[in-house]
């Protein structure tokens, strides 16, 4: 009898294993005449040469798997115990109609038609700007987009930036080392990639610069090639700031800016970078524009009325010129 341990690394061992081990289970029925045993992190496979090398492959089958869906389900076993069966029920898709599966096996897919066009036009274009209220799904589903690229191998990294306008980007102040220091401001990105990816995927992920999660600051003079790149809350950014980020763009990159221009940090007198640039590049071919709206709120029922009221009485109070205006492109892939 021959004998092979295989050791789990990285992997969540619930999402993996299933319930009670009953994804083993299912393997070890297939197989009668071996012995297949799940201990802590380790599987150990005891047969005969030709059955340990069969049940080596599904097992590398799945492990590949899990990498890629973050979850091993009993129609996954399935597939790879009979793969001429059809099973690509659990394949991401290539369409905006569902992004991809979530850590817990959600499904997370647009909630509203604008969210449903944000995630057309980032699949169309490799510069993408979405403008909207807090709450419309901006930042959600351009994390969904960026871990779905990931893993469909389309790009080879995730680089997600905010304007740490609070503490003048300077950081010093703070207590704590650097991770310290900017975890706050980049908490609704940690939130959403948990959402996405198991833990200790997205632990590893982390560790090896596979996404990078970064003050804009960290951006300067780099460049971003092969990677899904998205700048948060862009309407915080000075103009400077933009110029160089948007100039940060490689060959192979997908960059996405999102930007809510009622919610601007900066000083009194500093102009905000995403209202210059939006202008600036309204007439560029190539670049796609998504405005969401109040109706595009999927939080509470009540922040969508609060939404609406700022908006009809923004409406009365400014007027409708400078810098903060509605974009109109001539582009006709415009989405507002």
């Amino acid at each position: 009898m021959v004998e092979k341990v295989i050791t789990l690394e990285n992997i969540s061992l619930i999402d993996f294993l299933g319930v009670e081990n009953q994804n083993i289970k299912q393997l070890a029925a297939a197989f009668p005449s071996s012995k297949i045993i799940s201990r802590g992190n380790e599987i150990k496979i005891q047969g005969k040469t030709p059955e340990i090398t069969q049940i080596n492959e599904i097992l590398s089958s799945l492990i590949e798997h899990y990498h890629k869906y973050g979850k091993i389900t009993h129609t996954s076993v399935n597939r790879y115990l009979a793969p001429d069966l059809d099973g690509d029920e659990e394949l991401i898709p290539t369409s905006p109609d569902v992004i991809l599966y979530g850590s817990r096996g959600n499904v997370i897919k647009p909630k509203t038609p604008n969210q449903k066009k944000l995630a057309e036009a980032i699949e169309k274009n490799d510069l993408v700007f979405v403008l909207g209220p807090a709450g419309t799904g901006k930042t959600y589903v351009a994390v969904a987009m960026a871990v779905r690229a990931l893993k469909n191998k389309e790009v080879k990294k995730i680089i997600i930036s905010r304007p740490v306008v609070e503490a003048g980007e300077s950081l010093g102040f703070l207590p704590g080392d650097m991770k310290e220091k900017v975890d706050p401001y980049l908490r609704p990105i940690y939130d959403a990639l948990e959402d996405m990816i198991p833990l200790e995927k997205l632990k590893f992920y982390q560790e090896n610069k596979i996404i990078e999660i970064a003050p804009l600051a960290y951006m300067r003079g780099r460049t971003l090639s092969s990677a899904f790149v998205l700048l948060d809350e862009a309407q915080n950014t000075t103009p400077m700031q933009m110029k160089m980020f948007l100039t940060r763009m490689g060959q192979g990159a997908k960059v996405v800016v999102n930007g809510d221009r009622s919610q601007v940090d900066l000083p009194k007198k500093q102009k905000s970078g995403l209202s210059e640039t939006l202008n600036i590049l309204r007439d560029v071919p190539g670049i796609g524009f998504v405005e969401m709206k109040s109706e595009d709120v999927v939080r509470h029922k009540l922040v969508k009325d609060i939404v609406a009221a700022y908006e009809k009485f923004e409406a009365h109070a400014v007027p409708d010129f400078g810098p903060d205006r509605p974009i109109r492109p001539a582009n006709p892939d415009y989405n507002a």
